[in-house]
């Protein structure tokens, strides 16, 4: 299967329709559609490690979350970080794909997985419009805020996780993965009584009604890489594949 082939099977399956109108995500470097692909690198972030990994091993493609070009491009060198990357990518016909909100907002994506890996049951959209990025559901039975933050550091490798307590037991989760300060209400507003985001901020997360938990955007989304691995091995089983999404924010 070509470069061009496995973009367009991808494209389909989840949908730009999806995406935020202020997203960019996408065919983010094409050099060579017709490649041959053999080997596929999975990232959340296209950052200079993942860069280095995937010529090390001669990969062919490279699928992130995070969109490898966001902002607006005013010229192609090698003296920006992004421009650098995509100038080496280039040079040696590597591709990226990126699946960014539209990858949030698809069945099995980031937020079925972030989901899932906290074992939630009965999973809903947490609402229309924007809040369809989001989850709802139920656990098997209440627990005390601080167990829940205890289950969420072992279920996504955090190494601690922030709270807002409203002193109410945690049953009702909603859950965005990444930033998710914008729907609070939203989640308060489906009946949640506790609400799950990578980051949420120190102002947005004062005075809710609500129990708020800020898990680290990094966290909440890495999961969900798994999970564009597994559709791309179901389109090319015999396909090479790596998960390769090093932190690039260090907790000390």
């Amino acid at each position: 299967m070509t470069v061009r082939e496995l973009y367009d099977l991808l494209h389909l399956k989840i949908s730009p329709s999806l995406s935020e109108i202020w997203d960019n995500d996408g065919l983010m470097c094409c050099p060579d559609p017709e490649r041959e692909v053999q080997r596929v690198l999975f990232a959340l972030d296209v950052t200079d490690k993942v860069v280095e990994q995937a010529l090390r091993t001669e990969t062919d493609v490279i699928i992130s979350h995070h969109p490898f070009v966001f902002a607006k491009l005013g010229s192609l060198t090698t003296d920006t970080p992004v421009g650098n990357r995509l100038v080496r990518l280039i040079k040696e016909g590597v591709s990226v794909f990126s699946f960014h909100t539209r990858f949030d907002r698809v069945e099995g994506g980031v937020n079925d997985v972030l989901a899932e890996a906290l074992s939630l049951s009965d999973v809903t959209c947490l609402g229309e419009g924007e809040a369809s990025l989001g989850r709802i559901g139920s656990l098997s039975s209440p627990v005390s805020l601080a167990e829940f933050a205890q289950t969420v550091k072992h279920a996504l490798g955090t190494p601690f996780v922030q709270v807002w307590d409203a002193e109410r037991p945690v049953f009702r989760v909603a859950v965005v993965g990444g930033e998710g300060k914008d729907l609070i209400e939203a989640a308060r507003a489906a009946g949640a009584d506790t609400y799950l985001s990578g980051r949420l901020g120190y102002h947005a997360m004062q005075d809710a009604a609500l129990n708020l938990m800020e898990a680290g955007h990094y966290f909440t989304e890495r999961p969900s890489v798994s999970a564009l691995e597994s559709l791309v091995k179901a389109l090319l089983p015999k396909v090479e594949t790596e998960i390769y999404t090093p932190n690039p924010l260090t907790v000390y």
